[in-house]
């Protein structure tokens, strides 16, 4: 045991027992600060019950230089004869030293109450097992502490740790040290160091914090017991029983391998690192693509590489490292922007936790957070842990800017992984000040509400929560240069406290007003699963752009041949000015999109007519209705040529049309050859090839389907009448056409006006028919050349140089589209 020498000793009461108390009394405060000592000693807890002189003895021997402090023990020798198991209470009145020594055994539970340090009474209490100690200890002393940084900084007296918590009565600092077994990712209580902080002096406002010195500078796990009112109405959810996840930890230990079934139940806590050197960006910087250049790319971390078919050693399957190998893929599509799939700390296997129809799946797509600063831990190579993590991601995001390729986050600011009153996984917020970091129903037994679909909502516009939005994204920036982010639901950040809708929301506006954040792309889903739909009215502040969900709507339906979406297809193709002129917005604040991760691939969308989701467990409830499909006459895998070639041509058709639109385009991972899902539109919970890239798949399409989608992709980038500033007027297009009323043509044809005659004809036919289409005049001293014919088969389908002869009329094929270039 170790602790501090005491100027008096009161008997505890009854007798003796295996548990030893000490509790430390210093009635001096002089002699506090003279004589503090610390003595380590496996107390064998028989000899003490039976000859408490044995152990004044000890001490005697090894403590008692000073005549004072000789003086003192002596004076409480009779005390210490008659107790039967050693209770040794100490306080300290008035001011004087702030240092107090804490002494933890490894192996044994230690409960140390951290008080009064400057003034007051205290009472520091140690329990220790005696029975359990073993010959190794660890020891440190403790200091009230600073507020800020939140989380856990390096400060010149030690390790600072500080967290909010406006409504608990009770906190406790929870430290596993280093050496405790994190391979399987469970916390051993019975290896936890506790330190219950005082609120008279570990308490300056809502920020509860302590400093201990001398602990280690990584390695160490933490968290926190929080306790405090139990009235459920009152939004109240404490329970000191839980071992809660900082708010503000930079890293999260826990399960190393990704969906390692046999650690399911797996716990997960804080870590912290000052002792891995700073990461050497050497020259990086952000590429600062202008927004009306960017081609986005959707894409999974974790689903890109993790198949066998990447060819990638297993190690770095599915990891950070992973990417990096295949950025030669990207530059070879030719898109230069990633948009990540969630990568903030989540737990992929929380469907697991208690039987239920879903308890099949693995959460591969991650929009379920636990933490909003640490990058996610399983996608480091070889389970490496978090610190590894950190680093990789650093390293991919540091390569894919060497290759001229922008990385934005895709962020759930929306919810946590916590869920609801029914099924609920406390692991941070929900325990921490559960109705400060939630919007609770306090008009319905504070009840959680639920605007995100998923059992609850983060309280996004409440100051404390604000700041931790803006915290957790500066962080981002400044630690990971990462060049933007994508805001899921986030019309949910436009709602008030109380769940209404606000005009003008304090977080929108306070990301788009930034410093930091106002130079990043901003892009915002502008819906939520309260009804919220915002799609061309989200508050920008003329920053925010939005993924454009009547684009997609739109073009999926005339493409497939649906009556009276010709002129709404005009106006997607032309940069949605119904939507987005107004103000100082540009067209490229439209995110342009036909497939995203949620729906159809582009292949399933030109299969399937309905949704097949009867994998996930959920009887085909999940998952949208409204896909705006076509299956091109069979639903599902066929071998019949005519439907597998008109599926090929559609698909063409979308890409084309995707490409040539004034906005940002954002296309699918995998779409760039095809790849299915069976019809399954909502396939978040499979870590299969449901998901996983194909990467055979993609050789096999290299020379048709893959080559056309990269060569569109490019003939966009190295064309800037597909990326206007502003928005089309009379001078920028012509459109050949005069019956815009006939809800029965499906036939779009127009002309956009470049520079120096740099003119570009398009026709777009979603009849069953061919269309012969007279071909307007070019351009004086120019001729018609065709680039695009996406009834043709590969390589007439797009010939970069362009086929000249193009006179007169020409005809559209059904189901087709072309593409003329004035040369």
């Amino acid at each position: 045991l170790i602790f501090n020498l005491p100027t008096s000793v009161t008997p505890p009461k009854g007798d003796g027992a295996s548990l030893i108390l000490l509790q430390l009394r210093l009635a001096s405060n002089n002699f506090f600060r003279y004589f503090q000592c610390q003595y380590r000693y496996i107390v064998d807890t028989r000899a003490v019950l039976s000859s408490p002189q044995h152990l004044l003895k000890m001490l005697h021997s090894t403590y008692l230089n000073s005549p004072s402090g000789l003086a003192l023990l002596n004076r409480h020798r009779p005390s210490l004869s008659s107790v039967a198991a050693i209770r040794l209470q100490s306080s300290m009145k008035g001011s004087g030293s702030s240092d107090q020594l804490v002494t933890t055994t490894r192996g044994c539970i230690g409960h140390i109450s951290a008080s009064a340090y400057g003034h007051g009474i205290q009472e520091n209490v140690l329990e220790v097992e005696a029975s359990r100690a073993p010959e190794t200890t660890e020891s440190f002393k403790i200091l009230p502490g600073q507020a800020h940084p939140l989380g856990v900084s390096e400060v010149e007296n030690g390790i600072n740790f500080a967290i909010f918590s406006r409504h608990a009565t009770t906190v406790t600092l929870c430290l596993l040290l280093p050496g405790s077994d994190w391979t399987k990712g469970k916390v051993e209580d019975g290896k936890m160091v506790e330190l219950r902080l005082d609120p008279d002096i570990n308490r300056t406002g809502d920020i509860w914090h302590i400093c201990i010195k001398d602990l280690p500078r990584s390695g160490v796990v933490y968290g926190y017991r929080m306790d405090g009112p139990k009235d459920w109405q009152k939004g109240d959810r404490f329970d000191s029983s839980i071992v809660l996840i900082d708010p503000y930890a930079k890293f999260i230990e826990g399960r190393r391998f990704f969906g390692d079934t046999n650690h399911k139940l797996s716990k997960f806590l804080g870590t912290y690192d000052f002792d891995s050197p700073t990461f050497d960006w050497g020259d990086d910087k952000h590429p600062n693509i202008p927004e009306k250049d960017l081609i986005i790319y959707e894409m999974n971390v974790r689903a890109f590489t993790i198949d066998e078919s990447s060819g990638l050693d297993p190690d770095i399957r599915g990891s950070y490292l992973g990417l990096i190998e295949k950025i030669p893929h990207l530059l070879e599509l030719g898109v230069n922007a990633v948009e990540l799939l969630p990568v903030f700390e989540f737990d992929e296997m929380e469907f697991q936790r208690f039987p239920n129809p879903r308890d099949h799946m693995i959460n591969t797509w991650g929009y379920s957070t636990v933490n909003f600063f640490a990058p996610m831990s399983r996608y480091a190579s070889c389970g490496g842990g978090p610190i590894k993590a950190s680093q990789e991601f650093k390293r991919m995001v540091k390569a894919l800017h060497n290759a001229g390729i922008e990385v934005i986050l895709d962020v759930v600011y929306n919810h946590t992984n916590e869920g609801d009153d029914e099924n609920p996984y406390t692991t941070s917020f929900r325990g921490i000040d559960n109705k400060v970091y939630y919007m609770v129903d306090f008009s319905n037994g504070g009840k959680f509400m639920n605007f995100s679909g998923c059992g609850n909502t983060l309280n996004c516009n409440h100051p404390v929560v604000m700041e931790l939005v803006l915290d957790s994204l500066r962080y981002w920036v400044t630690e990971y240069h990462v060049d933007g982010f994508r805001f899921d639901l986030a019309s949910v950040l436009c709602r008030g406290t109380d769940g209404s809708p606000l005009n003008a929301p304090p977080l929108v506006r306070a990301i788009a007003k930034d410093p930091v954040l106002s130079k990043c792309k901003i892009i915002a889903e502008p819906w939520d699963c309260g009804g919220l739909y915002l799609v061309g009215q989200f508050p920008n502040w003329d920053r925010w752009a939005e993924w454009n969900g009547m684009y997609r709507d739109d073009m999926r339906m005339f493409i497939k041949g649906d009556c009276g979406m010709k002129g709404a297809f005009a106006t997607r193709v032309a940069g949605s000015a119904d939507l987005y002129k107004v103000n100082q917005r540009k067209p490229y604040h439209s995110i342009n999109f036909v497939i995203a991760h949620d729906g159809f691939t582009l292949y399933d969308l030109v299969s399937y007519n309905v949704k097949h989701n009867e994998a996930n467990g959920e009887g085909g409830r999940d998952g949208s209705n409204d896909n705006h499909s076509w299956n091109c006459g069979f639903e599902g895998e066929t071998t019949d040529a005519n439907v597998i070639s008109l599926r090929s041509q559609q698909m063409k058709n979308f890409h084309l049309a995707l490409m040539i639109s004034q906005g940002t385009p954002m296309m699918l991972m995998g779409d760039e050859y095809g790849h299915t899902r069976f019809g399954n539109n909502n396939s978040y919970g499979h870590d299969s090839v449901i998901n996983n890239f194909q990467w055979k798949q993609l050789e096999a399409k290299k020379g048709d389907h893959f080559r056309f989608f990269s060569e569109v992709i490019k003939f966009r980038a190295t064309h800037d009448i597909f990326k206007h500033e502003n928005f089309l007027d009379k001078k920028d297009v012509t459109w050949h056409e005069d019956n815009w009323g006939n809800s029965e043509s499906k036939f779009l044809a127009f002309t956009l006006h470049g520079e120096h005659g740099g003119d570009i004809y398009l026709a777009f036919n979603a009849h069953e028919y061919s269309v012969q289409v007279p071909i307007p005049s070019p351009p004086q001293n120019k001729q018609w050349f065709r680039v695009v014919d996406t009834s043709l088969k590969s390589p007439d389908d797009f010939v970069s140089e362009g086929v000249p002869g193009i006179k007169g009329t020409y005809s559209v094929a059904p189901y087709s589209s072309i593409l003329f270039e004035a040369k």
